[in-house]
């Protein structure tokens, strides 16, 4: 019975060893032989079949791997190479740096002065219609239902104590500061320039994630990866994009993260320093723009003359910002789909629309 047990007991000790080294290194895959048991077992529950030890023991090393201490399953983590030549390393860098370089070299060259002196030509008739203007738009805002003391609050017909400093002279002013970030009009002001900076940003960046998916889903277009956060996610494990899905056009596609944010802190060197000067930050170019800072008009930021009707100027200005609001509010909906259901928007949208019953927040809370 001993001499039984004791050959059994060396055929098993064989056997892990033999699983364990298949590899051919002589670090083993696995440090634990329970756990190669619960992966088996694991893998045998989730339908793949035991594959050959050359085959099987390799798909084990590669993705997993003894840690340094203890018996607890360690997963590598990637490798983020760049894939791209020095060459086209330096090309996206440069091609990040040429907008914002291109106006200073513009703005310091003999055209530049040409162009800032025909400016000087044209300039007092230009202010001289912007005040026009100003005094327009102020007897629209006056006069429309969404500005001043006649304009809707956020509480509808309840009666509430609203801030008084809140007179209703910016759009969208609903007289909601439930914390008091207003009182100081300095304060005001600058919290106002950064909410719809980020309500144009949140407008922007909800149709670059929803217009991708759709067209994926109905087959009019099909992107390497449709989902938007899903994107990041491949640039994270090393994958390379095609710059709107257009194959070999790759751009900054084909390099690494920190490369990408880089080139995009150049892309954003230009306008950042145009907002942080003011509207006159484009005058060395011979542009001159009558608004102000969040609206600054004329060809360049208003192609469309939206702003030639005042009244329907400062009703756009309300409409603007509300979306922008939406946007914001769908964001969060957007990040909080992503971690709790691993897919896009859309296709929650419609898993919903198909199965409201089964499909909706209270069910994936449920599961989480």
């Amino acid at each position: 019975m001993k001499e039984k047990k004791k050959k059994r007991k060396e055929k098993g000790n064989e056997r892990k060893k033999r699983i364990l080294k298949c590899n051919g290194n002589s670090q083993p895959a696995f440090v634990n032989w329970n756990l190669y048991v619960i992966v088996k077992k694991k893998m045998w529950s989730s339908g793949m079949m035991a594959l050959p030890c050359s085959s099987s023991s390799s798909l084990f090393a590669s993705k997993i791997s003894a840690p340094k201490s203890g018996g607890i399953l360690a997963t590598k983590s990637p490798r983020f190479v760049c894939k791209a030549s020095w060459q086209e390393l330096a090309g996206v860098v440069i091609f990040s740096a040429i907008p914002f370089t291109a106006v200073k070299a513009i703005a310091n060259s003999p055209l530049g002065e040409s162009l800032q002196r025909r400016l000087e030509e044209r300039k007092k008739v230009a202010i001289q219609q912007s005040s026009k203007f100003q005094e327009l738009a102020l007897k629209a805002r006056k006069d429309s239902l969404c500005y001043g003391e006649e304009r809707p609050r956020w509480l509808g017909p309840i009666p509430f104590e609203y801030p008084a400093y809140l007179t209703g002279e910016l759009p969208g002013d609903y007289g909601f500061d439930i914390a008091g970030l207003s009182r100081d009009p300095v304060a005001f002001e600058r919290y106002f320039n950064f909410e719809i900076l980020h309500a144009r940003w949140a407008m922007l960046a909800a149709l670059g994630a929803l217009v991708p998916e759709i067209l994926d889903l109905v087959g009019a277009f099909h992107f390497v990866e449709p989902v938007w956060w899903r994107v990041g996610y491949s640039k994270l494990k090393g994958d390379t994009l095609d710059y709107l899905g257009i194959p070999g056009l790759h751009l900054a596609g084909s390099q690494g993260v920190i490369v990408i944010a880089f080139c995009q802190a150049l892309l954003m060197v230009g306008p950042e320093y145009a907002r942080y000067c003011g509207i006159e930050a484009l005058e060395p170019l011979g542009i001159y723009l009558p608004g102000d800072i969040n609206y600054p008009g004329g060809t360049l930021f208003d192609p469309l003359n939206l702003s030639s009707d005042p009244v329907a100027f400062e009703e756009l200005k309300v409409k603007e910002i509300k979306n922008g609001r939406l946007a914001m509010v769908a964001w969060l909906g957007f990040y909080f789909q992503a971690a709790a259901t691993g897919k896009g928007p859309i296709q929650n949208l419609l898993e919903h629309v198909s199965d409201p019953l089964h499909n909706n927040v209270l069910s994936i809370l449920k599961f989480m």
